[in-house]
């Protein structure tokens, strides 16, 4: 049994529950993802609430945006099809980086922005001044960077690894192309928002397709752990 394949088989597995415990915190402390769409006032009051506890969340949901960057090239580096290694690598790191922008305005910018909007002393018109620059960054840094492109970037980069591993098993394989299609079905969300409409429905097909992404990696990672090279055999691409 090939001991890189079971340390990777390891760290994607790691990854797939590492993600889901902020994911968690965050809707447990933060009403995670139905705050992202309520006014900005409301927001930056909750996050203001949290604290420094709510903000060091936040950076480990970064972290572990970062982990990706690392975790793709090292699968795509063991998959079956190598004529789909580069894509896989290059697609999964910038799926990391981009999501991790997105998640950075929640450390680095937002509580400067909920401090100003919460300071007593302030007068109504900065807190209105404060108000919109919060919903520009949202706009761009969240739902253009972080979720559009980042999640255009995850779709492509789950629907290369899985071709990659075709020995993984079916529920893997459908867990896979399940995170494809819920994923892919959430970016109508961004494209919704910038018309001026309603994005909920698509919000629904993000959450199904990042549980569905999560079951994967648990999967994959399993067998690569349990099977080593058995879940990547080398065939031409």
């Amino acid at each position: 049994m090939s001991t890189p394949h079971r340390l990777i088989g390891l760290a994607t597995f790691t990854l797939a529950i590492a993600f889901n415990i902020p994911y968690a915190l965050l809707a447990a402390r933060f009403d995670y993802p139905d705050i992202l769409r309520r006014p900005a006032a409301e927001v930056l009051a909750s996050f203001q609430a949290g604290g420094a506890g709510l903000v060091a969340i936040w950076y480990a949901f970064l972290l572990c945006a970062l982990a990706l960057v690392g975790l793709a090239p090292a699968l795509a580096a063991v998959g079956t099809r190598r004529g789909l290694a580069t894509a896989a690598a290059l697609l999964g790191a910038l799926a990391g980086v981009t999501q991790a922008i997105g998640l950075s305005r929640w450390v680095f910018a937002v509580p400067m922005l909920a401090a100003g909007f919460a300071d007593p002393a302030g007068d109504p018109a900065r807190a209105e001044a404060i108000a919109v620059v919060f919903e520009v960054l949202n706009l761009w840094a969240g739902v253009a960077v972080g979720e559009h492109l980042g999640q255009a970037l995850t779709v492509a980069w789950i629907a290369v690894t899985v071709l990659q591993f075709p020995a993984a098993g079916r529920v893997v394989q459908g867990a896979g192309w399940l995170a494809v299609a819920g994923i892919g079905f959430g970016l109508g969300e961004g494209l919704a928002l910038a018309f001026g409409l309603s994005g909920a429905v698509f919000s629904l097909g993000t959450i199904t397709g990042y549980l569905a992404m999560s079951v994967w990696m648990v999967g994959l990672g399993l067998a690569l752990w349990s099977r080593g090279a058995g879940v990547a055999p080398r065939v031409a691409a």
